[in-house]
């Protein structure tokens, strides 16, 4: 079986295997959150946009966005899925050149936790600058709950339409990290690949650190994309600031 790069080859069948219909709620919350805003959202920057799903979402709410990604293969399906016309860049993160000013930036499915805290400092500071005086910044990331998740299932295997895969989880709890190796076979994936991916756990002190230090301020943490306070059993942790008027 070959290794790929990350997003590579999983791209062809990101979309299959992601089933949880979230990406509707998550533009949702979104979308009502920003209504509050007196000075009104339009422009949208969606960090790490995949395959597209949540900037269709949003634009079909009405949202001009704009999409970053790191891999050429996601950002090809993102074009499929949101038209020639669609705005997407390819970026590396903590790269962000000046793809315009924005109303509001989101990063959703956990796409900050691939940097590590060198790159999450530098990217908030690099979002700030793309940010208007009171925009928001919108994303979420694993948690210490699903560091936990992952130590105790190291082997987790699922099947979607024909594609199984297998994703083997190594955690190392001193570096706060995870490394996940992705097994992917059946007739829609092509020869069978595997896929390395590393995510970071960031310490909430650690990311409210980065927050203030970017100029960002009113900084709440919920349970995914809700109104819930977190707690010691949340997994994904959506975390919303805004940038300093001055």
């Amino acid at each position: 079986m070959s290794e790929v790069a990350p997003y590579s080859r999983l791209a062809g069948v990101y979309d299959e295997i992601v089933v949880d219909p979230c990406f509707g709620r998550w533009a949702g919350f979104l979308d009502h959150l920003w209504q509050a805003d007196p000075g009104g959202v339009a422009a949208v920057l969606d960090v790490c946009c995949g395959t597209g799903l949540l900037a269709a979402e949003l634009v079909a709410r009405g949202y001009r966005v704009t999409g970053v990604d790191a891999s050429v293969a996601m950002l090809a399906r993102a074009r499929r899925r949101l038209g020639p016309d669609a705005v997407l860049e390819l970026v590396v993160l903590p790269d962000l050149p000046a793809v315009g000013r924005f109303d509001a930036a989101v990063s959703t499915f956990d796409g900050l936790n691939y940097l590590d805290q060198r790159g999450f400092w530098m990217t908030m500071a690099g979002l700030a600058e793309r940010l208007r005086p009171g925009g928001w910044l919108v994303f979420d990331l694993h948690t210490d709950a699903m560091l936990q998740l992952a130590l105790h299932t190291p082997t987790v295997a699922g099947e979607q339409d024909g594609t199984s895969y297998v994703i083997h989880n190594v955690v190392d709890l001193g570096e706060r990290t995870c490394d996940a190796r992705i097994q992917v076979t059946g007739t829609d994936a092509g020869e069978p690949f595997s896929e390395r991916h590393r995510q970071y756990f960031h310490t909430d002190a650690e990311v409210r650190a980065a927050l203030a230090a970017a100029g960002f301020e009113q900084v709440a943490v919920t349970e995914e994309y809700t109104r819930v306070p977190v707690d010691e059993n949340t997994l994904r942790a959506t975390w919303t600031a805004r940038r300093r008027l001055t």
